[in-house]
């Protein structure tokens, strides 16, 4: 792999040779920092874990320096902290058994960049040699600047392709905002309820980032179980965890259709429900 920076570096857990691990792959996760794949894309994790024919690969795009810290971290560096989380990203994608993880190593400024080529060129690659058939990346309604930058680069990325080289599936995933109020018709749910224990493990990784102030850990299997009870309010629960997700395929498969007006056009439907539905009592 020829990425743009010097300090990127991809990462086989099994040792495979580097085109033979990417081409394994079925399910890529995309996101802006260390832990946001664990966070996100824990059903593309759990649907390949110890199966053969299906194969995880997870990207993250920024090398996470400017993280928050505390305790045992607090007088880390921001080099310390970038070394740091790339160890944790290793670690998570050992324990997962990863396909392949893809360290790019960008600043978060040159992500949010539209006029810097580098992110964009690094995934075009990325995915023209995985062949994903279904990406996960950051929900286009997210409230860091960071993610819906990497979400924007992600779609460019794929838009770049030829058509028979596009994943089937591009899914927008919670992080910084959950998805619960998306209508149920346009949200798309994840089953995780597989595996809970693989899934702490995952998230209790990111030492750095638990310890540092910010219990990702606990919040994360927390909403899951919540989305797993609160999806349906007039039905028992089929699942122990949910994940909810903006399908993004439409912008991946039309070409001009605007990113911005996609969104916005489910956030008006969830208006609509909203108003239609006090008008029926007042």
């Amino acid at each position: 792999m020829q990425f743009t920076l010097p300090t990127a570096q991809l990462f086989i857990p099994d040792g495979l040779a580097e085109e033979e691990a990417l081409a394994r792959t079925t399910h890529m996760a995309i996101s802006a920092h260390q832990d946001d794949l664990e966070i996100m894309a824990a059903h593309g994790i759990l649907h390949c874990f110890q199966r053969p024919n299906r194969w995880f690969t997870g990207v993250v795009v920024t090398n996470g320096a400017g993280s928050p810290r505390d305790d045992l971290y607090k007088d880390y560096t921001d080099e310390q902290m970038r070394e740091v989380r790339i160890k944790e990203q290793k670690k998570a994608a050992v324990v997962g058994e990863y396909a392949a993880q893809a360290l790019l190593d960008y600043p978060s400024a040159a992500v949010k960049d539209a006029n810097n080529p580098g992110p964009v060129h690094d995934l075009t690659q990325l995915l023209r040699l995985a062949r994903p058939e279904v990406v996960y990346t950051h929900n286009l309604a997210d409230k860091h600047d960071t993610h819906v930058g990497v979400a924007v680069r992600v779609i460019q990325a794929i838009r770049s392709l030829p058509a028979d080289q596009r994943p089937q599936r591009l899914y927008g995933c919670e992080v910084w905002r959950d998805l619960d109020w998306l209508l149920d018709e346009d949200k798309v749910a994840l089953d995780v309820s597989a595996h809970p224990n693989l899934q702490a493990a995952l998230l209790g990784v990111f030492d750095s980032q638990i310890c540092g102030g910010k219990r990702y850990d606990l919040a994360t299997l927390g909403r899951r179980r919540a989305h797993a009870t609160y999806h349906a309010s007039h039905a028992v629960d089929v699942s122990e965890g949910l994940t909810f997700a903006m399908d993004l395929t439409p912008l991946i498969e039309d070409l001009q259709r605007d990113i911005t007006a996609f969104v916005v056009e489910h956030i008006e439907r969830f208006a609509q429900d909203v108003r239609q539905r006090i008008a029926k009592f007042v």
